[in-house]
């Protein structure tokens, strides 16, 4: 398991790493074409600036949430409240047959409305989304789960 996570955190480094090498070439053609001093170039300038600051803050995020994600893990694993999947029906593609990862969703569900305040119960509610195909709540109920965990810390 160790070498796993090393892969992948040798392979996320190696990204970072490229988009970085990336986003400097950009803002070097960038001040190059503001440098030029005609107006066409100048708002090409500022419109390739841009881009390496907007992507400095989607690697960011990305890697913040990423690290935040795994905190709650370690914890929720720490605890013993993983929710057990290892038992259930996978499609030749490894993901869960719906029909199973919606009872399993049916059953979280139930848990975080008892308790919705609780990070553990949307940290699972989020890992639910996920195994039923809905990633878009599941990266909003993770985002909770983040926020309350925190509140539970004092921060």
């Amino acid at each position: 398991m160790t070498s796993e996570v090393t892969k992948k955190v040798a392979l996320i480094a190696a990204l970072v790493i490229a988009l970085a090498f990336y986003f400097v070439l950009l803002g070097q053609r960038g001040i190059q074409l503001i440098s030029d001093g005609r107006p066409a170039a100048i708002g090409l300038g500022i419109g390739v600036l841009i881009l390496p600051l907007l992507g400095v803050w989607i690697v960011t995020a990305t890697v913040r949430a990423g690290l935040q994600h795994q905190h709650l893990a370690r914890r929720i694993h720490d605890e013993g409240r993983e929710l057990d999947v290892s038992a259930l029906p996978r499609r030749a593609s490894g993901r869960i047959e719906r029909a199973a990862a919606d009872e399993v969703f049916a059953q979280v569900k139930a848990e975080w409305e008892a308790d919705p305040d609780n990070w553990r119960s949307s940290y699972r509610l989020a890992r639910a989304y996920d195994y039923a195909g809905d990633r878009g709540r599941a990266r909003d109920t993770m985002r909770r789960a983040v926020r309350l965990e925190r509140l539970e810390r004092g921060e």
